[in-house]
């Protein structure tokens, strides 16, 4: 999946050399998203300086000139979306794992096309005086918070060769980096995104749910009980779980209750820059006591660009609440669906409790027994769900895919995942 990049800062002062070398690969895509192993070969131009002195501390760059595999079919990569790193083995006159880490810097990538990566730069100190050789070795590609491992199935030759000479022992390169570079365990991510939402439930289905009960007294506004929904999310790459706290709010207005849901919690924050549009919520809320069946919310698209490194938050999700029976009627948290480029994450709860109780009185086509969610204006609930582009949250998201523990959105070897979020107040 993968292609990169490479550039020499500058060096001490012998010369820039570039060597290229290949090597028989295999790569890893991210687990259960049902791809096999990619065998190919990797073409590596490695840039470093010919000559150098003891103390030097000197530029490296790492270009890959040929992948070992393309994007998969499976979904279209935004540009900015994927990052490679790795590790490039120094050997002779001192021995080390050079960390070589590109941008998340890259064109958008269709499916079935070239990967194109950044460029992969590091830096070593020279601590000993004869020839040094580096060899590249494994490499990560990070796309939208999941990683593809590659790793040479064959013995790699050195790229370039660095004389050193004993020199004055003098710091003569201008990357003042001055420490020895040691390679984080390629298997990591290199990924900024954080680590799923930690948070447990509490006993999630036992607890009934919120004391408001609506039809008597003249009251038209009901507060929702909090409750931990876990949710176990399924994308076309493969599953996570998450965790959220999910209230459910009604407010009468005839016979009928406009809903309004909101995600308490935000677990992650974007890995790429979303555009705005392109990220839309839809959630069941199922129906118990008196009433039965499910009622639809949804949320709107984004109306802003989603920076990277924000949260991500599911925006409150509204609809309308039509009874189908009269008596105590619960609402639960049902299955959360994100759309968002092109993808469909389905986050189903392991469990769920009760969050809210009304008191109802049956109107003429009511929900029991099917969706009681008529549609409505202003990302009100529909019973189709459908969505304009594609989209998944605006201002936070359940996150699964690789995914982020949660809802997720994967490309390829690559995944960008959401999950429950809690709104910002």
């Amino acid at each position: 999946m993968f292609t990169g990049a490479a550039v020499l800062l500058g060096v001490s002062a012998g010369q820039a050399q570039a060597a290229e070398v290949s090597y028989a690969t295999k790569c890893v895509p991210p687990s259960g998203i049902g791809l096999p192993d990619v065998n190919g070969t990797t073409k590596v131009d490695i840039t470093a300086p010919a000559t150098a002195e003891v103390g030097d501390t000197v530029d490296i760059v790492w270009k890959f000139t040929q992948a070992a595999s393309k994007n998969p079919d499976i979904i279209d990569l935004p540009a900015n979306s994927v990052q490679p790193s790795g590790t490039l083995k120094a050997a002779g006159a001192q021995s080390a794992d050079i960390a070589m880490q590109g941008p998340r810097e890259n064109p958008a990538i269709p499916k079935g096309g070239a990967m194109t990566l950044s460029d992969m730069k590091g830096t070593l100190k020279l601590t000993a005086a004869g020839q040094v050789t580096l060899t590249p070795d494994a490499y990560v590609v990070n796309a939208l918070s999941t990683d593809t491992k590659c790793a040479p199935t064959e013995a790699v030759q050195p790229a370039v060769t660095i004389t050193v000479t004993a020199g004055g022992g003098g710091s003569g390169s201008g990357s003042g980096s001055p420490s020895t570079s040691t390679s984080p365990d390629p298997s990591q991510s290199q990924s900024q995104s954080p680590s799923p939402s930690t948070s447990t439930s509490g006993t999630p289905g036992t607890s009934p749910s919120a004391s408001a009960t609506g039809g008597g007294g003249g009251q038209t506004d009901f507060t929702g009980k909090v409750v931990d929904i876990p949710y176990t999310c399924a994308s076309p790459i493969g599953e996570k779980k998450a965790t959220s706290p999910i209230q459910i709010n009604a407010k009468k207005n005839g016979g009928s209750y406009d809903l309004t849901v909101e995600f308490k919690k935000s677990v992650m924050d974007s890995p790429i820059d979303i555009p705005a549009g392109k990220v839309k919520p839809t959630m069941q809320i199922v129906l118990g006591g008196a009433d039965t069946g499910s009622v639809t919310v949804e949320g709107p698209l984004n109306a802003a660009t989603i920076p990277q490194g924000t949260p991500i938050e599911i925006p409150d999700l509204k609809g309308v609440y039509k009874p189908g029976a009269t008596g105590d009627s619960t609402l639960s948290p049902g299955v959360l669906t994100i759309e968002a480029m092109g993808t469909k994450t389905v986050c189903t709860p392991d469990s769920t409790a009760v969050s809210l109780t009304l008191n109802t009185a049956e109107q003429a086509s009511g929900a029991s027994g099917g969706s009681g969610s008529s549609s409505s204006s202003g990302g009100a609930a529909s019973t189709s769900g459908g969505l304009a582009e594609t989209g998944s949250g605006d201002h936070g998201a359940l996150k699964a895919l690789g995914l982020v523990a949660g809802t997720a959105i994967l490309l390829g070897g690559a995944v960008f995942t959401f999950m429950p979020g809690r709104r910002t107040r």
